[in-house]
């Protein structure tokens, strides 16, 4: 079975990241954040270097996934709503 990629696939790519590059940039932060607390964390329950790296790569590699999706949704949602130019005041 031969598959084809069609040309714009890497176009598509390049853009994505392109696109998303600001979010990217904050979920790559937030990852290494949470993996160093992960760590720390995990050593102090655990005492050994080796469980405790395993343990902060692990969990924070999925929430890093998740993370990003989260803001995908946050975004999209505020995006549909609607803002107004001068909202009433609060009563």
């Amino acid at each position: 079975m031969v598959i084809h990629l069609q040309p714009e696939e890497p176009h598509t790519v390049a853009r994505f990241l392109r696109n998303h590059r600001h979010m990217l940039y904050k979920t790559a932060s937030y990852y290494v954040m949470h993996i160093s607390v992960a760590a720390l964390v995990a050593y102090a329950v655990t005492g050994n270097l080796l469980m405790a790296l395993t343990l902060s790569l692990l969990e924070p590699t999925v929430q890093a996934v998740a993370f990003f999706f989260h803001e995908k949704v946050w975004a999209r949602a505020e995006s549909t709503i609607p803002h107004t130019a001068n909202p009433a005041p609060a009563a």
